[in-house]
């Protein structure tokens, strides 16, 4: 019950056994629970850790549990500061990324060896690609923007991954959590993972990259038409970048096998998304790009945060979502 906010089950037990009976001690907690009394002390570490437990007032040799209103509620605003904070490390990095593709670019010509190469068009990607996949040994990462994938994408892509996963590469993948509600982008995502690879999908994505064994990237030209073209960057410094990019990403991005649940401060990740690129006056067009959706479904959320947020113009949803902790005071 307890484990998504990091509890795991011996440590459940002995808080609730704690809670039932607070007046007993380790030994007493271990023989109701059935368990070893080190198992008890391990237990009580994680709940220390959480802030679960404290020292008795009465006696500093024994602990005690803390009622649960209070120690949940501060354990949910230590998680939502940790959200917070990995948000940014992941912005940090897209800054990064782009200053450091925008250098590059600008000092090495294509073709001179500089680590960059430039390649236009749907077929001559996907001939780079197939090269590229026929040189993979350890690790196949991607961050797969659009929303919905095309029918022509997915079939194009099944022969290359089911080699590269038959050969036991790792494959790790970021889709937008817009595809959970397209079935033929589910059931492919679902292939996948059937043959070993990782699936995860985040609220939005910095555009459409592919980084293999950790030393070539593969990132589109242009964000908004993926098709054009792509640069291919064996660069170290760069790909390495780029791969703490994903990490970044990847860690905050949710498993696909998880069902999207609201934060902590009652919005799902797609709202907060929203709100938080209406607040930087993106477009409403703009920001179906960001998330896959239609412009249609972003101005539908973007109702509906003004009536849970009870403002009437989108200038006034944003001063109370700055008041209401969902927005930062200052922009980012």
């Amino acid at each position: 019950m307890l484990n998504r906010l990091g509890i795991g089950p011996a440590a459940e037990a002995v808080y609730r056994i704690m809670l039932a009976h607070p007046r007993e001690d380790i030994t007493d907690w271990a023989a109701r629970l059935e368990i070893p009394e080190p198992m008890v002390r391990d237990a009580l570490d994680q709940l220390s850790e959480l802030a679960l437990v404290r020292p008795s007032t009465e006696d500093q040799s024994q602990v005690r549990p803390v009622n649960p209103l209070l120690g949940f509620e501060a354990l949910l605003a230590r998680q939502q500061a940790e959200l917070v904070a990995q948000q940014q490390r992941v912005e940090e990095s897209r800054a990064a990324i782009a200053e450091a593709i925008s250098r590059y670019g600008q000092e090495y010509a294509v073709g001179t060896g500089s680590g960059i190469q430039f390649i236009e068009g749907v077929d001559a990607i996907r001939e780079h690609l197939e090269v590229l996949n026929s040189k993979v040994r350890d690790e196949f990462l991607t961050f797969a923007p659009g929303g919905p994938q095309t029918a022509s994408n997915m079939a194009a892509s099944r022969p290359l991954n089911r080699r590269l996963l038959e050969r036991g590469v790792r494959m790790r993948t970021v889709y937008l959590d817009s595809i959970r509600r397209d079935p033929p982008t589910m059931e492919h995502a679902g292939w996948l993972e059937s043959l070993g690879a990782r699936i995860r999908t985040a609220a939005t994505l910095p555009n459409r990259v592919i980084i293999i064994d950790g030393q070539t990237a593969l990132v589109a030209a242009d964000s908004r038409n993926t098709g054009a073209g792509a640069v291919v960057i064996d660069n170290p410094g760069t790909v390495t970048l780029m791969c703490a990019l994903f990490e970044s990403v990847w860690q905050s991005a949710e498993p696909l096998s998880a069902h999207s649940t609201p934060s902590p401060g009652g919005l799902t990740r797609q709202q907060s998304e929203v709100m938080r690129l209406l607040s930087r006056g993106n477009t409403d067009e703009s920001i179906a790009k960001s998330l896959g959706v239609s412009a249609r479904t972003v101005r539908r959320i973007a109702a509906g945060l003004l009536e849970y947020l009870g403002a009437r113009s989108r200038f006034q949803a944003g001063a109370h979502a700055v008041q209401r902790g969902y927005l930062p005071s200052t922009p980012d």
